[in-house]
């Protein structure tokens, strides 16, 4: 009978053990807040990195199929229209902060396929909301690896520099320019 009251006092008072097991459990449950806190912003902080480049991706190659669809090689070799092909295709470079950026993206025509290379540098500011909204891209180099297939005979794959097609300035001859005499400092034997 002693035992049986000794049990049910102990059952009935709390014990030391009791409030280190609730601290303990207080502790896990902020440690793991704070885990799933931080998983959160480095997850949320990919998924932004990743928007970003896609935004880059598409405006660089949409000013690069803009550029395509007015040089006469490349439509002559695919036709028109000239369409990008999937973003999960395409190679993606940025350096310089953000500034300039290679890239590399399938295309496609109704007469062949392609593949267009390019490197461009941002025009204007680099700020936090520039993800929200298409930035102005400057191509500087752009080139296009065409394939157009045909029979076994006709099939061609070859190269096309691609350049603003701006006609090369004409050339003045200078009229105002003075002959230089010959320096003093010539020996003369």
């Amino acid at each position: 009978m002693l035992g049986r009251r000794f049990i049910s006092f102990l059952r009935r008072t709390p014990s030391a053990s009791g409030k280190v097991v609730a601290e303990e459990g207080k502790a896990k449950t902020w440690g793991r807040r704070i885990v799933s806190g931080t998983l959160i912003c480095l997850t949320g902080g990919v998924a932004l990195s990743a928007l970003d480049d896609l935004s880059i991706y598409h405006s660089c190659s949409s000013k690069a199929l803009e550029r395509a669809s007015k040089n006469k090689p490349i439509i002559d070799a695919i036709g028109e229209p000239i369409v990008r092909g999937p973003w999960y295709n395409a190679s993606l470079a940025v350096a310089h902060q953000r500034q300039s950026v290679s890239c590399t993206f399938p295309v496609s025509g109704p007469q062949g396929t392609g593949i267009f290379q390019l490197k461009a540098v941002r025009n204007g500011e680099d700020k936090w909301s520039s993800f929200l909204r298409a930035s102005d891209w400057e191509i500087l180099i752009m080139e296009a690896l065409v394939h157009v297939p045909g029979n076994e005979e006709k099939q061609q794959t070859f190269r096309i520099k691609v350049s603003d097609d701006l006609p090369p300035p004409a050339s003045n001859a200078c009229t105002d320019c003075i002959p230089q005499e010959p320096s003093g400092n010539v020996d003369k034997k």
